[in-house]
């Protein structure tokens, strides 16, 4: 079982190493590296991935953000205690972000260089609204100007 716990966590790491090199690979020419003695780079995967994740917001005029670090059961918390680590004004102020997948886009969509028909989007809800898929809908529908049907959205 140890075995292969430790098979796996290499395998994660090894994952979330070439995210960040392809997460890299995709900044723009101008972007700056962050140098290897920032403190959010201690040599291990998550902190590479902060590395990366800054330098894209920074790239792209985002200035003000910070990342904390929360336990492995966090998901498990009421929102009450999420809010209180995160140092959120209120329950309301948390959100979620759902990656969806456009299963209905032509093969030749491949990435999310085109906003109005991506291959993946992320939408940002807060954790006390729900989700409501078919608003999603519409309003891709909206951004085509009707020239991509609504059943193609799934």
């Amino acid at each position: 079982m140890e075995a292969a716990l430790a098979e796996l966590e290499r395998v994660q790491l090894q994952i979330l190493r070439r995210i960040s090199k392809l997460e890299l690979s995709h900044l723009p020419q101008n972007a700056e590296p962050i140098p290897s003695s920032s403190p959010l780079t201690n040599g291990d995967a998550s902190s590479d991935v902060e590395a990366c994740l800054s330098n894209i917001l920074r790239s792209n005029g985002v200035n003000d953000f910070i990342f904390k670090r929360v336990a492995s059961d966090y998901y498990d918390w009421p929102l009450e205690s999420r809010r209180d680590v995160l140092g959120a004004a209120s329950v309301h102020h948390l959100c979620k972000s759902i990656v969806l997948v456009n299963t209905q886009a032509p093969s030749n969509v491949i990435d999310c260089s085109d906003r109005n028909n991506s291959k993946y989007y992320v939408v940002v809800v807060q954790y006390t609204a729900r989700f409501n898929a078919e608003t999603v809908k519409n309003f891709l529908y909206t951004v085509n100007n009707g020239k991509i049907s609504k059943k193609k959205f799934n």
